[in-house]
């Protein structure tokens, strides 16, 4: 099976907490007591064995490892078709984000973790030039480990397989008329976001039934994406509690 690496404290506890297949953790043996005790306390469960190194052991790890890393199994991306099923053991209607060219692994990191605990079904990305790999992992602080991800050519295909699923598609776009609170979320629905400087393209737009937008009231410009994907991930939320 194949294998990849990921590093820092929540990555590795999720991990450990979600069943993914562990071959191996290594700990800073400076590590602080408490912090190396919740880890060692996963792996004494799951009969994986710690393995205390030095700092030198880290230099190929980013700086925010935080002393804390494991060789894992490679991740299972799901496929398209899998995410009915999904959503039918949910107890909501369909809640999907897709993903369009968002290259910032910080960003697309704290995408998925608004995602996860807004309780998005899942989130779609597009392989190409869509960041990917264990900073996004890190940057997720672990949600990744329980949130479907599916990866396609092209984000297109996707919202068109979502289309005849009846879904309906919300780009999220900064020139749109309408704004984000004046749609209906209630059924099932894919909200699209796309990449930090440029948003969503232009053939990307044209697919959706609806281009929404968020209200600016200062003097800057516009949002981050994750943070403007939060906003409209909550007024889902918000709509379907209040009914």
């Amino acid at each position: 099976m194949a294998e990849e690496w990921i590093y820092g404290i929540n990555p590795v506890k999720e991990a450990l907490r979600s069943g993914r297949p562990i071959y191996a953790v290594y700990v800073y043996h400076q590590l602080s007591e408490s912090k190396r005790a919740s880890i060692v306390s996963l792996c004494e469960k799951r009969a994986i064995k710690v393995n205390l190194v030095d700092k030198s052991f880290f230099k190929v790890f980013p700086k925010a490892h935080q002393g804390v890393a494991a060789r894992v199994a490679e991740r299972r991306f799901y496929e398209l078709e899998e995410l009915p099923e999904i959503s039918a053991k949910r107890d909501t209607p369909a809640f999907y984000v897709l993903v369009d060219e968002v290259e910032d692994p910080h960003n697309l990191g704290a995408i998925i973790r608004t995602s996860e605990v807004a309780g998005v079904h899942a989130v779609v990305l597009q392989k190409r030039r869509t960041a990917t790999g264990p900073t996004v992992a890190k940057a997720s602080a672990g949600a990744i480990e329980y949130l479907p991800i599916v990866q396609v050519s092209n984000i297109k295909h996707a919202i068109g397989f979502f289309k005849e699923e009846s879904i309906t598609i919300i780009g999220a776009d900064a020139g749109a008329k309408t704004v984000y609170w004046d749609v209906d979320y209630q059924g099932p629905v894919a909200i699209v976001v796309g990449s930090e400087g440029k948003g969503l393209r232009e053939t990307v737009k044209k697919k959706c039934d609806v281009l929404v937008s968020i209200p600016m009231y200062g003097r800057v410009g516009s949002l981050n994406v994750s943070v403007a994907t939060g906003v409209l991930l909550y007024e889902v939320l918000r709509q379907r509690r209040r009914n």
